[in-house]
């Protein structure tokens, strides 16, 4: 038996809670990993709260990412007792997730435990530090340099966002963090911004172009933010978006793409290919200061993922959630 958060829908609604289940009834799988910690993103919110259809088949246990121990496989790759990591591939969307004590999984969406991190350092830094990366990587092969001028990170307060500053300011970049929270300002200067700015500036409708202003931008909310975003991005620079917090719509023109040759990367953390995952990871541990992990993150117990998943909804929550699920 093992204990893991379980998604349901039926006759009387919708509803997420701890459940006792046989290891029998895990899904298929070459390998078989008892998981130490998984965390609570902003897809899991939507799964665990219903709030947003991500969740494709019922039941469900969510939790995109975790990272834990191999106990069985029958994939060449792995053995028993190999520390490994997973990141999207649709676990806690189609397949069984990591908000749970066990999971089973393809040997081809796992990585080895990155060097230099603990499981829970690995999770501290989760999706949305290894999201953070990739875009960040997107950058820098745009030909990003510190003397281009300002960054922006919007949605700064949430993982992704503390993570970009964190890494964008280590990298020598100057900053410029936007959230809904300014009373998060002095833990957001913390992590390297230079200046907060509240995100009613970039929220509402805006013009198709406006006064550039940044050297590149990395967006985690979509909708009217990421819009105004690119309408004041400096010519030929970049922007790299990779959420959807405000919404999945693009009110924007191609007034800054033709007139100002801006580029938008989309970027997409779940089918990343296995060599481009290590080479994130390797980046991270050589720009994340563990103590800053500290700083970012907080952890919680399995069953605290369902109060927590409300809370992450009505952006209350700050950096990340760690979920023990052995505890």
């Amino acid at each position: 038996m093992f204990k893991a958060i379980l998604v349901n829908k039926d006759d009387q609604g919708y509803h997420a809670e701890v459940s006792n289940l046989q290891e029998a009834a895990l899904p298929e799988g070459d390998v078989t990993v008892k998981v130490l910690y998984s965390t609570l993103n902003y897809k899991d919110g939507l799964a665990i709260t219903g709030k947003g259809p991500v969740v494709r088949s019922f039941p469900m246990i969510p939790g995109i990412d975790f990272a834990g121990e191999v106990i069985a496989s029958s994939s060449p790759d792995y053995k028993s007792g190999d520390m490994v990591l997973l990141n999207g591939w649709g676990v806690g969307e189609g397949h069984w997730g990591g908000l749970s004590q066990l999971a089973r999984v393809k040997a081809e969406w796992l990585i080895p435990m990155p060097k230099g991190f603990t499981a829970k350092q690995a999770l501290a830094i989760g999706t949305a530090g290894y999201t953070a990366m990739l875009c960040v990587m997107a950058l820098q092969k745009h030909g990003l340099r510190p003397s281009d001028g300002e960054v922006l990170v919007t949605g700064a307060a949430g993982g992704v966002g503390s993570f970009a500053i964190t890494l964008l300011s280590k990298l020598g970049f100057t900053v410029v963090a936007s959230t809904g929270r300014i009373s998060e300002a002095e833990y957001l200067k913390t992590l390297g911004a230079s200046e907060i700015i509240d995100r009613s500036t970039l929220s509402g409708p805006g013009k198709p172009l406006a006064k550039e202003r940044w050297a590149a931008v990395l967006d985690s909310v979509g909708s009217h933010t990421l819009a105004n975003a690119c309408a004041q991005t400096k010519s030929d620079g970049a922007v790299a978006a990779c959420g959807l917090a405000q919404g999945m719509d693009f009110p924007a023109t191609v007034a800054p793409f033709i007139l100002r040759g801006i580029t938008l990367y989309g970027i997409n953390s779940v089918t990343v290919p296995r060599a481009k995952r290590i080479a994130a990871y390797e980046q991270l541990s050589k720009l994340v200061d563990l103590k800053t992990l500290d700083e970012i993150s907080h952890e919680i117990n399995l069953a605290e993922s369902i109060k927590f998943a409300e809370e992450l909804m009505s952006g209350k929550v700050r950096g990340r959630l760690i979920v023990n699920v052995n505890q």
